[in-house]
């Protein structure tokens, strides 16, 4: 018979749910397994059936695993993830019994200040790993029910759907439909009103303590590097794990409902605040795009005049000539480029999405920051495994479409290694086509020592 680790994730449940008095799976909890005397045991479960807000306590523990899989960085309290693990069932019954009796507050979130490409930078909010654990509670709480309530085209966080699922059918309709509005909301996160958030939530749940300490959360200070609080008064902190799906939310009752309603005749995919609208005509496109800023605007936010445009999705059959033929989305830049008709074996235009040239130049600088032609003490094994999760993770999401265009990724790091060859073996000293030579033969006999070099590509 099997015997599970004391340290195991399954004994660790036990004894949570014990502690608490709640029934495991398979069995009912029995008070000579917590070793409190029946007179104790009876008294916990009175204080039990006392409590104000009645909270699931496996919804609890749910909650801690989806914190733990997910990982981060602490809070602004210092308590990483495996501190909080040393003293779960601890951490835990804390939190429940705080929730469940309504005495919960959540503490500040840490700003964290993440450089923007264009320039600027994304201000994300860490909450502590408690508080994680809360919000996460209320999601799980509320993803159920708005999961059958989400418009189709809605992608952004939700289960079962990723970025490449929203690109794949942008492809798709931007070969039917000529022209495309490219929505760029100005700092969603940080603006969205709360009154009209919380507004959104209610209609969703009848759980007084979802609303209770979704509010609380939402108006948790922000704590700055030098220890400042800052009091907010709107926005959702990225980085919290509520905020994607009541962001998603918001965004279904402004803009994906209202859309389908007033113009069911176009179509959109939304990734979170990032969307496309498909329209038949450039005339079409002005007008919902107009209808669409006055009505952002009534629910407290604002189109980014600078980024927000429309695009004509020109190809070999849409000849035109505009201002505006290209647009990005998700990482992705779509515009006219050659493509290979199999059938008639010609090239031709067509309108397709390829990673954008800012995430390759910004990939590939960081790929420059390894140093790797300087770390001759390093076998070319070593610096395999050194640079191939972070290539291997980058190439899985750039690769889906028109792969060619990461080429120039791929091409700087043979080039650092090249420079690492010549440095470490004195027979290449001076010699860099021998040095190259010497690598395009490994790479034959070990094609997949390297992550990037399962592109086809000549080395």
């Amino acid at each position: 018979m099997r015997v599970a680790r004391a340290d195991s994730p399954v004994v660790a449940e036990k004894s949570w749910l014990i502690a608490v008095g709640a029934e495991p799976r398979g069995g009912v909890v029995q008070a000579c397994v917590s070793g409190q005397p029946e007179g104790r045991t009876r008294m916990h479960e009175s204080k039990l059936q006392g409590k104000s807000h009645n909270i699931p306590k496996r919804l609890v523990w749910e909650a801690w695993l989806r914190v733990q899989e997910n990982g981060g960085a602490a809070g602004p309290d210092g308590v990483t993830i495996e501190q909080f693990a040393e003293r779960l069932t601890d951490n835990l019954y804390k939190l429940w019994n705080r929730m469940s009796s309504g005495s919960y507050f959540p503490g500040p979130v840490r700003a964290v200040e993440i450089p923007k490409n264009g320039g600027g930078v994304r201000v994300l909010g860490i909450p502590n790993v408690i508080d994680r654990v809360a919000q996460t509670a209320i999601s799980l709480s509320l993803e159920p029910g708005l999961e059958k309530i989400f418009h189709p085209d809605s992608y952004g966080y939700r289960p079962g759907r990723s970025p490449h699922d929203a690109l794949a059918v942008c492809r798709e309709r931007c070969w039917r439909f000529d022209w495309v509005i490219d929505l760029d909301v100005r700092a969603f996160f940080d603006s969205v009103p709360w009154d009209l958030m919380l507004r959104a939530v209610a209609q969703q749940t009848d759980q007084n303590w979802v609303m209770l300490y979704l509010e609380r959360c939402l108006k948790a200070p922000m704590q700055k590097a030098d220890g400042t609080l800052v009091q907010r008064t709107q926005g959702t902190p990225q980085g919290g794990p509520v905020s994607p799906l009541i962001a998603n939310l918001f965004l279904h009752w402004a803009f994906d409902a209202w859309l389908s309603r007033e113009y069911s005749q176009v179509r959109f995919e939304r990734f979170a605040d990032d969307a496309v609208i498909h329209c038949v005509s450039e005339d079409q496109a002005r007008h919902v795009l107009a209808a669409v800023t006055a009505r952002l605007a009534e629910v407290g936010l604002e189109v980014h005049p600078g980024k927000t445009r429309i695009v004509y999705c020109k190809d070999s059959n849409r000849p035109g000539t505009y201002e505006h033929i290209s647009f990005t989305f998700l990482g992705y830049t779509f515009r006219p480029r050659a493509a290979w008709n199999k059938r008639r074996q010609v090239v031709f235009t067509s309108f397709l999405p390829a990673a954008s040239r800012d995430k390759v130049t910004q990939f590939s600088r960081r790929m420059h920051d390894q140093r790797l032609h300087r770390q001759v003490n390093l076998t070319l094994d070593e610096l395999a495994d050194q640079i191939n999760p972070q290539v291997r993770g980058w190439l899985g999401y750039f690769t889906v479409f028109y792969a060619t265009e990461v080429t120039p990724v791929a091409e700087r790091i043979d080039r650092h290694l090249v420079r690492w060859a010549l440095r470490k073996y004195r027979r290449f000293k001076g010699r860099k086509n021998r040095a190259r030579a010497w690598l395009r033969g490994i790479r034959e006999r070990q094609p997949g020592l390297f992550a990037h070099w399962e592109l086809h590509y000549t080395l």
